[in-house]
């Protein structure tokens, strides 16, 4: 499918407008990024306390947020995990105070913002919600089977109860009582406890699985590794595309490195090796930079799901610029006597259509997902809306501009920088 039927625009003219937009656009995060003393980590990376939770049906996010939010904790994050049918969610804090104090009063806060959220009873025993413990004693007050007068006798055998309930309720009901009527006819609970449960207490349709804190030295690793991934990611990239197009023919004009070491007419060699590898991971560092500065003027937070965007940016920018080079590597081969830049300028041209193509269709997913993937999501997609358009254009006005920039300066022979005259080949044949 074709968008254009034999472009030939000039690209390169603009090449110069795009290096200074990306110039201030780069300059422009950086600043925003310096004056913010970094990305605002999530607490992924930074630290916090993290709620697991469990819902009796599908949970509305929004609703929750919103519950959060009236209660003081609108910087907490949201999101769903495990299988969709589990009904799970993970409500991450920051953390306040030591560890034990943190976990309680993160606990707390949030069972209080569900708790008004969900309209449930405050002043009724929560049988979701309490431990053995709690339903000890919950018991002994209600004292359904008449033991006051024995209070020995009274406490073994309520406790006892409240360990058959919480061990029916934990290990065969997921956590989660869905009606008193489960406790009917449950071995080891009398059906006289069972109605008093139901009349004293009530089933909350969340639960808390389970609370754990992020400390700011995990969230420090979490860091490195993300930028160890990166750097990786990176690294990976330029050697592939090293190995897969290699600059063969290609040679420094005479005396240009003779000033330099050993060691840097070595890597200068290197680069002349692999400058195609090396102008496709300039382009992707520059959407990296570009991609970070928006989300910090913006003031999204940084955590694992940003992550994970920039990562697949990485893959979705270094493909595109392979497509545009796999065709410049061709048309050297074909095209031997055309000038460098023009050629470079056809190559662009004759992949516009796939570039089109591909950037529009995952620029419109990504779109959709923004505005429709919810609030989990929207850092994620942000990343990506931004990283496909800048990355589609540092493709065309940055990794290619690299190339011949870089050839030129040194001098390359091998890539018939300028055209042959018309009759140099046919004088050649006649002087031998």
């Amino acid at each position: 499918m074709e968008f254009f039927h034999n472009p030939n625009y000039n690209f390169l003219r603009w090449k110069w407008h795009f290096i200074i937009l990306s110039w201030l656009l780069i300059l422009a995060g950086s600043a925003s990024l310096w004056v913010k003393g970094g990305p605002r980590y999530g607490i992924d990376f930074k630290g916090g306390t993290l709620v697991y939770l469990k819902f009796a049906a599908t949970p509305d996010l929004d609703r929750i947020r919103a519950g959060l939010d009236r209660e003081g904790l609108g910087t907490s994050t949201i999101q769903s995990y495990g299988r969709p049918e589990g009904n799970e969610v993970i409500i991450g804090t920051e953390q306040v105070g030591r560890e034990e104090e943190a976990l309680d009063t993160s606990r707390q806060a949030i069972l209080t913002a569900l708790r008004t959220t969900f309209h449930v009873p405050a002043d009724k025993l929560d049988l979701n919600n309490s431990g053995t413990d709690s339903l000890t004693d919950a018991l002994l007050r209600f004292d359904p089977l008449g033991l006051a007068g024995q209070p020995g006798e009274a406490a073994a055998r309520y406790r006892e109860i409240a360990e058959r309930i919480t061990d029916f309720r934990d290990n065969q009901k997921g956590g989660l009582l869905g009606s008193f009527a489960e406790l009917r006819g449950l071995e080891g609970v009398p059906p006289v406890v069972a109605q008093t449960l139901e009349q004293q207490a009530y089933l909350s349709p969340v639960v808390v699985r389970k609370a754990e804190v992020v400390g700011p030295r995990v969230g420090r690793q979490l860091r490195q590794q993300a930028l160890l991934a990166t750097g990786l990611a990176l690294a990976g990239m330029l050697i592939y595309i090293g190995l897969r197009f290699p600059s063969e023919g290609v040679v420094p004009a005479p005396g240009r490195v003779g000033l330099l070491t050993g060691l840097g007419r070595w890597f200068l060699r290197q680069v002349d090796k692999r400058i195609y590898g090396v102008a496709a991971v300039i382009a992707t560092f520059h959407d990296v930079l570009i991609t970070l500065g928006f989300l910090s003027l913006l003031n999204y937070e940084f955590n694992l799901n940003i992550v994970a965007a920039l990562l697949t940016l990485v893959g979705y920018s270094v493909n595109d610029t392979i497509v545009t080079f796999d065709r410049v590597r061709e048309n050297v081969r074909l095209l031997r006597r055309e000038r460098l830049a023009e050629l470079v300028n056809r190559s662009i041209n004759q992949t516009l259509s796939r570039t089109i193509l591909t950037s529009g269709l995952t620029f419109l997913t990504v779109l959709a997902l923004f505005f429709l993937g919810g609030e989990v999501l929207h850092g994620f997609a942000f990343t990506l809306v931004v990283g496909i358009v800048v990355g589609t254009y540092s493709s065309i006005f940055i990794a290619s501009p690299v190339v011949i920039g870089w050839i030129e300066r040194r001098g390359h022979m091998g890539l018939a920088l300028k055209a042959r005259p018309e009759g140099a080949s046919g004088a050649a044949r006649k002087g031998s």
